[in-house]
Formats: C-alpha cells, structure tokens, sequence
C-alpha cells in the first residue's frame, strides 16, 4: 500500500527518526505506526535523533593506509566524551568510515557541504545530458532533480552506501552507532589522498583492491 506523507509525518514526530528512514518503516509495516516504531526502536534509529543535537568535541582521527601506500586517509569523527572516543565500538567505526572515504572517494561529508556553484553546474551538464537524448523540456527538470539524487549519493559520504553493508548509508549507519553507544557522534572532515593524484599515469583500480581487503 502506497504510504501517506501525513503517516510519515506524524511517526516522525513521534520518533524523531528521519523522513525515509520513517518512510520505509511504514513500507514494511504496510502503514501500521505502532509497529514502524518498533521497527525504528529495533533498528536504533528513533532514540538517535534525540541526541543529535548535543555539542560532540572529543573523539578521534582515524587513519587508513591501502595496503602499498597508495592510498591514504584521514577522518576527524567526534563524539561527547573522552571516554567513548578512546572505546573498541567507536574507534571501530572510525576505521569503517576511514575505509569506506578510501573505497568510495567522497567529495563532502553532506550534501549540505555542496556549493550553489557546483550544484548549478551539475544541473547545467544534467540538463544538456537530457536534452540530447531527446527528452521533452517539460519533463527535464523532472529528470535533472532525480539525477541529482545520485549524484549526492555518489559523492556525499552520509549519503554513499556502507561498503561492508549497502542496505544501509553512512547516515543510517551514524545514527545507529549514535543510538547504541548513548552519544552524540559527527563526522566532522576528511582529506583523501591517492598516490600520483592528477598526474598522468596508468590505470589501477584501487577501489576493487580496498573492498577485497574488506571481505577478507
């Protein structure tokens, strides 16, 4: 059955939990609120929201060298306390962020991060991208907002699906990290490196290398 906005808004008032995540809960649950907010509670996502807007200053820089040398990174991710930073659980997901950065080579951290000015240029390419494969003008601004979308999830880490899990995005799985260990936790920045980075050079397919080493 088709879900309601007025359904996701009203469980999302009640759980605090984000629009899709609200969404998709009420897709499983044909509708039912009660039992989409166990789901929320089950998946740890209706409690998080709650947290998110507590001051998070401590925490770690994590790090992540591919095998060789050829990649390399550097993630600040924060949390409330010294205590939770210095934990297995939270260093642990320190590093699936710091893997996921090296796999995925994310732009932004959010989409929020995204300039005006990069943004009107993509939707620039978009659109002549449409047009010329024929689309109606009247449906092409339809089709550059829906591309849009991939490009986020492309290029926005909270948005890119979890290298180890692509069920689940970064965000979803921030907030169930944020749920189970009682603590605001922000992604805060990251650089990348990549080893002979715009020089001309052949081509490796780093990205197969670093989820090879994530499967093992």
């Amino acid at each position: 059955m088709a879900v309601s906005a007025s359904a996701v808004k009203e469980l999302r008032e009640k759980t605090g939990a984000g629009m899709l995540d609200c969404k998709k809960a009420l897709d499983e649950t044909n509708g039912d609120i009660a039992k989409a907010i166990d789901v929320l509670r089950e998946k740890g996502l209706a409690a998080a929201a709650n947290k998110a807007g507590r001051v998070a200053t401590e925490g770690t820089v994590e790090s992540y060298i591919h095998a060789g040398g050829r990649i390399g990174v550097l993630v600040e991710i924060n949390c409330e306390t010294d205590f939770v930073g210095k934990t297995d659980q939270f260093r642990e997901f320190a590093r699936d962020v710091a893997m996921q950065i090296a796999a995925a080579n994310p732009k932004f951290v959010s989409r929020e991060e995204v300039s005006q000015e990069e943004l009107d240029k993509e939707r620039e390419i978009l659109k002549a991208q449409a047009l010329n494969e024929g689309k109606p003008e009247k449906i092409v601004e339809k089709m550059v907002e829906g591309r849009l979308s991939k490009y986020y999830e492309e290029f926005c880490l909270l948005e890119q699906p979890f290298i180890k899990d692509p069920d689940k995005t970064i965000h979803t799985l921030l907030k169930e990290k944020i749920s189970t260990i009682g603590e605001n936790i922000s992604i805060r920045r990251f650089v990348r490196f990549e080893l002979g980075e715009g020089l001309e050079k052949k081509e490796d397919n780093f990205v197969a290398e670093v989820m090879s080493q994530v499967k093992h």
